[in-house]
């Protein structure tokens, strides 16, 4: 789930645009003037405002409507300063409004500002705390304009009705709520837990690196530099800068770096600043690390890179020349002899000593072989000797856990299809590896389409009810990797997938009730999978998961049942007191983040039968909902402020 930050000392709600934490990008002084400089000022401000562009994707659609509702206010603005320029208005009548209207643009040049160059990673933590800010923003800038004194200022009434146009859209857009991205929610509580050990956690990591768009080498030197600012503004023991900074570190690592020290953000150790290498001529230093290549090899596009580190970028799955951002025709690296012989003969010339590293000769003729040796076994997942099908089906799939590339070369050699086949073998050994195989292809992106066209959904559903243990879990994480894209999902809960996950999820391994849960959630976040869901009976088993404190999945059940609580039959069947009395047990006694979850659950029920809440107060939820809301985490605190004022408002609950 969302992993909230820090926002004030004391951890008390944000109550204002102030309290909260701004990026470090710069922005315009809240500080007002008087007179026409003012009314200059505010466009301005207003004309910067929309200038930025770029925004990060969790906030984007919002900033847009923002940075278009800002500019609406440019013609009264221009009226005003023609009025007071013919001095049809006296400065007084409109200076203090101005000054007031000014603040909250202000707020709001900040506030995109941050939206625009503030840490992507950050900006997706704190996503509801931004959201409160946008709230914020929306609230000065409609009180500004409720005191604006038309009448006196000669504002024309076609102005008057484009202001109080905005004015409205800023009233419905403080009252929308728009739907949590629960997938990228659920995906942020996977990477950030430190018990996780799913096979596919780097699948989910690449997916995260996606949809934040940190997908290249200048993506996340330009996240290194919003980071800094926040550990510099907040300091290093913030839990924002811990966790912002704990992601990047996960993401440098599948993107081919060693994974830094979680308060550094930087890219090497030792940069052309800090090393012996300030000296040595660019051309010489890799583009990755920053020093000087000792075995330089060139990519596709031509660009030039030491043989360690782009190998370590190509082996996490990148496609892409990581200078130029290009896809790479082909992954082949050529030694660049010519720059290694001018490094060489530089160093000699001016007494520099090269790192000792192992210099490798080129791998093309062991690549050769490899994929001789994949075709070969391909072959024999067809053939009638036992012996040399069991060898086979080994080798590969000690192949596709081995490295990205090799998954790229079986997929190419034509592997899938006959492993598919395979799925339907008899020998339920051959099954499980089969379905092991596959899982482990399916973390190439391209992979799951083909897993998916060449049928493969029924028949590991088929190995998922009746597998070996290890078979029905490496099934479950199958169905996971193949249904992240979402015409999967619809496949999947088609195929009649969904049942035997719940059983998994019920009666199976420990680590098969962590995989059912998994895929569960992600195909629940289809609206048809979840009626699904509902009618194969998921919600008993994860009333169990809640119970059950050794197997230290109550979160992942909470985070399902949050998902189900937006279904009205979800919502019928969690209706019961007994539920209620378990969430309040939870509220009062589980660890911070269950807590949260419990609290976020509750909150839901809540909003749609008011019943609910009078149960949960008759368990004893109020106390600890007024704990939470002052030692909880920041999410937990905003969650159970909400359910509070809620209670407040129901009838017949004082």
């Amino acid at each position: 789930m969302e992993r909230r930050a820090v926002i004030n000392e004391g951890g008390a709600r944000e109550s204002s645009v102030s309290s909260t934490p701004s990026s470090s990008c710069g922005g315009v002084d809240g500080n007002g003037g008087s007179g026409d400089s003012i009314v200059k000022d505010l466009i301005g401000v207003i004309e910067r405002a929309g200038s930025y562009g770029g925004y990060r994707k969790t906030q984007k659609k919002e900033c847009v409507n923002l940075a278009r509702r800002l500019k609406l206010l440019i013609p009264l603005l221009e009226e005003i300063g023609e009025a007071r320029g013919a001095a049809d208005v006296p400065g007084h009548a409109s200076d203090a409004t101005l000054v007031h209207l000014r603040r909250a643009v202000v707020a709001a040049n900040k506030l995109l500002k941050q939206c625009h160059c503030g840490s992507k990673i950050y900006l997706a933590l704190e996503n509801e705390a931004v959201m409160s800010r946008f709230h914020a923003v929306y609230d000065q800038l409609n009180e500004a304009l409720d005191e604006m004194p038309y009448d006196e200022l000669g504002v024309s009434l076609e102005v008057q009705e484009q202001v109080e146009l905005m004015r409205m859209q800023l009233k419905r857009a403080r009252k929308r709520r728009d739907t949590q991205d629960m997938e990228l929610a659920m995906d942020l509580m996977v990477v950030l837990s430190e018990k996780d050990d799913r096979n596919v956690d780097n699948a989910i990591l690449q997916r995260l690196a996606n949809r934040l768009e940190l997908r290249t080498f200048s993506d996340l030197k330009e996240e290194t530099g919003a980071i800094r600012k926040l550990v510099k503004r907040f300091g290093k023991d913030a839990q924002s800068v811990r966790q912002t900074t704990g992601l990047f570190g996960k993401f440098k690592r599948i993107a081919g770096f060693d994974e830094p020290n979680a308060l550094d953000c930087s890219f090497s150790s030792r940069t052309p600043e800090k090393s012996p290498s300030f000296s040595v001529p660019h051309e010489f230093l890799c583009p990755i690390k920053l020093e000087i290549m000792t075995d330089p090899v060139i990519v596709a596009t031509g660009q030039t890179y030491e043989r360690e580190s782009i190998e370590k970028w190509l082996d996490s799955n990148h496609r892409t020349c990581p200078k130029t951002g290009q896809i790479l025709d082909h992954l082949l690296v050529v030694p660049n002899y010519a720059l290694r012989n001018l490094i060489l003969h530089w160093c000699e010339k001016n007494g520099f000593e090269l790192p000792r590293r192992a210099i490798s000769v080129g791998s093309g003729g062991s690549s050769n072989e490899l994929a001789k040796q994949i075709s070969c076994a391909v072959q024999d997942l067809s053939s009638s000797q036992p012996n040399a099908r069991r060898d086979a089906i080994l080798k590969l799939r000690a192949l596709t856990k081995e490295n990205p590339d090799n998954r790229i070369l079986i997929a190419k050699a034509g592997g899938i299809t006959p492993l598919v086949q395979l799925l339907s073998f008899p020998d339920l050994k051959i099954q499980e590896h089969a379905v092991t195989a596959l899982l482990n292809l399916s973390l190439n992106e391209v992979n799951k389409r083909v897993i998916a066209r060449e049928g493969a959904i029924p028949a590991i559903i088929e190995v998922l009810q009746n597998g070996t243990d290890e078979a029905r879990e490496n099934s479950a994480a199958a169905l996971f990797s193949i249904s992240t894209h979402d015409e999967n999902k619809v496949l999947v809960g088609s195929a009649n997938g969904i049942p035997p996950l719940v059983d998994l999820l019920k009666n199976g391994t420990v680590r098969g009730k962590k995989d059912a849960a998994t895929a569960l959630f992600n195909l629940s976040l289809h609206q048809t999978n979840k009626s699904r869901a509902i009618k194969a009976g998921v919600i008993p088993p994860l009333l169990d998961l809640l119970e059950d404190k050794d197997l230290g999945m109550i979160d992942e059940a909470l985070s399902i049942l949050l998902l189900l609580a937006s279904h009205p039959e979800g919502r019928g069947e969690m209706g019961r007191l007994s539920f209620i009395k378990t969430l309040v047990e939870i509220i009062k006694n589980g660890t911070p983040k269950n807590k949260e979850c419990a609290t976020s659950v509750l909150l839901e029920l809540g909003l749609h039968n008011s019943s609910l809440v009078l149960a949960s107060l008759q368990c004893g939820v109020y106390e600890h909902l007024v704990e939470i809301t002052r030692n909880g985490t920041n999410r937990a605190q905003r969650k159970a402020n909400s359910l509070l004022q809620h209670m407040s408002k129901c009838e017949h609950i004082p």
